[in-house]
């Protein structure tokens, strides 16, 4: 516990709760969150909450620590998903049928729709993702290409040492870090979108749930002449925060079944599709741009580029040239 505290706490720039009244601590975390039921169980007051919070986009990130060994009832959470990361300790989660032990290495994605009952352990602070339900199960929807006729209900166990966890968690840890400022992330609702839906995407199609054996079912492949209205639409929506499933949505056809057929027909995703096009654009912009006026960095991030290495890599690929050359008319 000790050690954690003396570490730079997530989101520190952004904090809505420091302390030790459990009444008070339970009223602020609810209005984050939902109501539910809080008490202490170890015995010892000892409580020393700190919660803190920022929204960018659909993604709420939290860093919430009680300092004390707690039980968390909330029942049923409803209305949004949550991905629970220990940094320390541990915690007992039981949803629904499901129970677990959870640490650092195994992450905790409760399902809204069942029985939540949480004992966590002094000297566990987690970092808290919080997803709509609304636009987990909607982009849910949209790559199946059908309603949902069920609840969506995840493992409850999350393995953060997994391949793809790892990814997931850098990128969890970029809008962290982001979400600290104003200037930064926050400021670029493209950027914001694209790494909302990557994270979503991920879980839906990583995470073992009772949707995942539909969504990796082979789908038929779009037909060539809805590959090109895809095209269109992303070419005149590329200023936009788009996602796959919004584009499948336009063109009245799957999700997975646009980017079988953007494979086939193009051999890319429709993503890969729409960052070319932004490349595309930001070339437009450098070549008449004004150097005194214009830079590369915020070209680059108003059209959702924000590592500025892996920008020049992509633009260079694409144009035959570095983009600071593009702006000076080299």
């Amino acid at each position: 516990m000790g050690q954690v505290r003396e570490q730079r706490i997530p989101l520190g720039n952004r904090p809505l709760l420091d302390t030790e009244d459990l009444d008070e601590a339970r009223a602020r975390v609810s209005a984050v969150f939902c109501p539910h039921r809080l008490e202490l169980t170890g015995g010892a007051p000892g409580l020393a909450a700190r919660l803190n919070s920022a929204r960018l986009g659909g993604l709420r990130v939290n860093y919430l620590d009680y300092g004390a060994a707690v039980r968390i009832e909330p029942g049923e959470l409803e209305s949004f998903f949550l991905v629970q990361i220990p940094l320390a300790g541990r915690s007992l989660i039981r949803c629904g049928g499901q129970e677990i032990v959870s640490t650092p290495r195994l992450a905790s994605l409760p399902s809204p729709s069942q029985h939540l009952d949480m004992r966590w352990e002094a000297g566990c602070p987690q970092l808290i993702v919080k997803f709509d339900r609304s636009a987990v199960e909607g982009a849910l929807e949209v790559m199946l290409g059908e309603r949902l006729d069920q609840p969506v209900v995840f493992d409850l166990g999350m393995d953060m040492t997994s391949g793809w966890v790892r990814a997931w968690r850098a990128m969890v840890d970029l809008v962290v870090g982001e979400a600290d400022h104003d200037d930064g992330l926050a400021a670029q609702p493209l950027a914001v979108a694209h790494l909302e839906n990557a994270l979503l995407t991920s879980l839906l199609t990583e995470q073992p749930s009772n949707y995942r054996e539909r969504l990796c079912a082979p789908r038929p492949p779009a037909l060539p002449k809805v590959v090109r209205r895809a095209m269109e639409f992303i070419e005149s929506h590329a200023d936009l925060p788009l996602t796959t499933e919004e584009i499948a949505r336009a063109v009245a056809v799957s999700g997975r079944s646009l980017q079988e057929g953007f494979r086939r027909h193009l051999g890319l995703t429709p993503m890969a599709y729409l960052r070319d096009v932004r490349l595309d654009r930001v070339h437009e912009e450098l070549a008449a741009g004004d150097p005194a006026r214009c830079t590369v960095t915020g070209v680059a991030a108003r059209w959702g580029f924000l590592h500025q290495g892996r920008f020049a890599a992509l633009y260079r690929e694409r144009h035959g040239q570095a983009p600071s050359r593009t702006l000076r008319g080299c």
